[in-house]
């Protein structure tokens, strides 16, 4: 995989961020929202990233399909049929966008056999880059540097409070009777798949996500998470999160952590079953 990556890394990593460019052009007018058939909110910064991604994914990669949030309905007799597609996410967080508090972002993710091996995360707003690889290692660009990533390691609650990232948008029951069983922590809220980032970056413990997403929305942050030693699991089964598995693009509900725990895996099934 990564031979097939790596003559493209950059222009990728730089694609995202162009795409994100053009949603600030949007971001700093008139925002007009329209609303999609299943309620999401839609934006012209969506359409406009959505278009600039695809064109840029075609010219680098024209044999491999792109799914994308904007892309339309595309069955899944037809996805079955691929091994290898791009999933795009071309503005993660549209209700942080209309917010305006920045909390967005820009997902691209690799998908080989169901299994996310490379993800970009674009923070247009904070200039912030997160990629990962698998096999290669998680990396962040910020301020001109490239540093490389890691989960870290779970404190031990009388040293330190496990830090736990929540939704800014979307809480959940499940989520507050998880929280409740936990050891001492701290909950940090925040938009769209920079969640995912906090944990892969070592700047939390845990994102459980009990409440519903789609695979575009953490396909790219899941590459990241694992290729920074993390994981991205299913809450009910605790195997890794796939894709391209089944008719809906939905996902399960999931947990992303740098390491299982039984503290935590036990205050899981418990808010699951209540």
């Amino acid at each position: 995989m990564s031979s097939f990556i790596e003559p493209i890394r950059q222009a990728l990593i730089d694609g995202a961020v162009e795409a994100g460019k053009a949603i600030l052009e949007i971001y700093d007018g008139e925002i007009q929202v329209e609303t999609k058939g299943d309620d999401s909110p839609l934006t012209q910064a969506d359409l406009a990233s959505h278009r600039q991604l695809e064109a840029m994914l075609q010219e680098l990669t024209p044999d491999v399909p792109v799914l994308s949030e904007e892309s339309g309905d595309i069955s899944y007799a037809e996805r079955s049929q691929w091994q290898r597609y791009w999933l795009v996410d071309p503005l993660d967080g549209t209700k942080e966008f209309i917010k305006r508090n920045g909390e967005f972002t820009v997902n691209v993710a690799l998908i080989e056999e169901g299994v996310p091996v490379f993800g970009i995360v674009h923070a247009p707003v904070l200039d912030a880059t997160w990629y990962g690889e698998q096999g290669q290692g998680a990396f962040k660009i910020e301020g001109g540097s490239t540093t490389r990533i890691h989960v870290r390691t779970l404190p031990e609650p009388n040293t330190s409070a496990w830090k736990i990232v929540g939704s800014r948008s979307h809480g959940s029951a499940e989520f507050e009777a998880f929280c409740e069983r936990l050891p001492e922590h701290e909950r940090v809220s925040m938009g769209s798949s920079l969640k995912l980032c906090l944990v892969a970056e070592g700047a939390a413990d845990l994102y459980p996500r009990l409440a519903p997403t789609s695979e575009w929305d953490t396909a790219a942050a899941q590459a990241v998470v694992t290729a920074a030693g993390g994981e991205v699991l299913n809450a009910e089964t605790l195997e890794p999160l796939r894709c391209n598995q089944q008719d809906s693009v939905l996902n399960p509900f999931f947990i992303v952590c740098g390491q299982r725990d039984e503290r935590w895996t036990e205050a899981l099934v418990q808010a699951l079953a209540n």
